[in-house]
């Protein structure tokens, strides 16, 4: 029997390499049905892109920082040559919506160009007669880069445009559900790279850990769950390994008492179903007095009964479908415990019938207190609406999970702030949520991670401190 003939190839050394092991089915979640097949990388061909990134590494790292400039900007040109194509195989791959595939990957060719704006300028800490200090931001070496599923080419991207602008040769690998859109993007950019100074390769959890536990990774930067993520962090401290870490969030909106809430339902609808609700920083759940709960559960409900849901395909669709049938069952399974425990589905509630890892936007109410569906991050369409009657009870509410990525504030500007105050997130917002930009860090507190990503911050931790003392007379 024939191997099934793969749209992609990886790249090693500057080179497309196919992979000696068994290709990895990749599904269409839109019908559950296997559509296309990526390379799968066995442990020598690992052992090949770790040695190219090791060999690259001295050459790139010694380029003067306006030429890896000079290639971003490259990679983010051949990246746009491509972006119908990407664009295409990402919504095919991950299941949302055509148009919104495209707006990731021109985010991905934004953010080359935002990246190459970006400066290490070497710092002067003491210039005297008997002494000249300096401190500069050195490379790591080869940097371990491992992206999610829910924004497969962005959160690639976020990590591959800076580690190379500081100096860092990249072995990126993808998630197994969605490895087309970057293997493809790996093959658009070899051209724009010295060989070796990026590597992606693809396979499944255990090419993942094979890959962290390299002896020749000098860093890790990964996205995805908390579990993974515990694991990395035992690995790393074995070698002293540098880590970011991004691993979700269960990001709570408090809605202040006198809050116009039929003016704020469609915003906090967007900000908790974006992607289908697979976003990091969504909304998870809703808090609002006791006295408006009513008439805010009412609006979300009629937004979730007229959102479109359907194939990433048709132009029509809104809200795709969940990225795999883990996913799927996962959602479904915490909102029939949260009825088992005597909550109420106002809209939604059910996986739709057919093909496809498809739920529907859907409102829960009468949550008890302690549910999953509170305390764990649901990462699916579902928006609990939770009750409070004190605005201490909220905050307290809102804290006592073991996340902290994201929270938002909606109301009275002035009194939300001091609310936001005294939240322990890495991000809080007030009558927003979930906005991200390439010039603001973004950071998790206790169990969404540690260390941060984007614009100038996310840059230093793809360095380290190298300081220069010179003693005069």
């Amino acid at each position: 029997m024939n191997a099934p003939a793969l749209p992609v190839t990886m790249t090693v050394d500057g080179r497309a390499t196919t992979g000696s092991a068994t290709p990895l089915p990749v599904e269409d979640p839109a019908t559950a049905e296997t559509f296309a097949h990526a390379p799968a990388c066995t442990p020598q061909e690992l052992d090949a892109a770790v040695a190219a990134a090791s060999a690259a590494a001295p050459g790139w790292a010694a380029l003067d920082e306006d030429e890896r400039r000079t290639h971003l900007r490259a990679c983010g040109d051949a990246l746009a040559a491509c972006l119908d194509e990407v664009a295409a195989l990402l919504s095919r791959e991950q299941g949302k919506p055509l148009t919104h595939a495209r707006a990731e990957v021109q985010l991905s060719v934004d953010w080359f160009a935002h990246t190459a704006a970006l400066t290490l300028a070497p710092e002067v800490l003491e210039d005297s007669d008997t002494s000249c200090i300096t401190l500069e931001r050195v490379p790591h070496g080869v940097v371990a880069a491992i992206a999610p599923s829910n924004f497969p080419l962005i959160l690639s991207v976020c990590k591959v445009a800076p580690a190379l602008l500081a100096g860092n040769t990249v072995v990126l690998k993808p998630s197994p559900q969605t490895p087309l859109s970057t293997l493809r993007m790996g093959e658009a950019l070899r051209a724009c790279l010295p060989g070796g100074v990026l590597n992606v390769v693809s396979g499944d959890q255990a090419l993942g850990e094979a890959l962290t536990s390299h002896p020749g990774i000098r860093m890790i930067s990964f996205t995805g769950s908390v579990a993974t993520g515990r694991a990395i962090s035992r690995q790393a401290a074995e070698r002293f390994l540098p880590v970011v870490l991004e691993l979700g969030g269960n990001d709570p909106a408090i809605v202040l008492p006198g809050a116009d809430v039929d003016a704020l339902a469609p915003h906090l609808f967007q900000a908790a179903l974006a992607n289908s609700g697979q976003f990091c920083a969504a909304v998870k759940r809703v808090y609002v007095h006791r006295d408006q709960a009513a008439r805010l559960a009412e609006r979300l409900t009629d937004l979730a009964a007229s959102a479109v849901v359907g194939a990433g395909a048709d132009p029509a669709t809104e809200f795709g479908p969940l990225v795999s049938r883990d996913q799927l069952e996962r959602v479904a399974g915490l909102v029939d415990d949260a009825v088992a425990r005597g909550a109420r589905v106002l809209a939604g509630g059910k996986a739709l019938g057919g093909p496809g890892y498809f739920y529907p936007p859907t409102v829960v109410v009468d949550l008890p207190e302690g549910t999953e569906l509170e305390l764990e991050e649901q990462f699916g369409p579902v928006i609990p609406v939770i009750t409070y009657d004190d605005i201490d009870e909220a905050v307290h509410r809102a804290d006592s999970t073991p996340y902290g990525l994201g929270a938002s504030v909606w109301g009275d500007e002035e009194a939300a702030r001091g609310i936001a105050a005294r939240l322990d997130s890495g991000t809080v917002w007030v009558n927003t949520h979930g906005v991200l930009r390439h010039d603001v860090p973004f950071s998790g507190a206790r169990c969404s991670g540690r260390g941060a990503e984007y614009g100038y911050w996310g840059l230093l931790e793809y360095t380290r401190i190298k300081v220069h003392h010179h003693a005069r007379g």
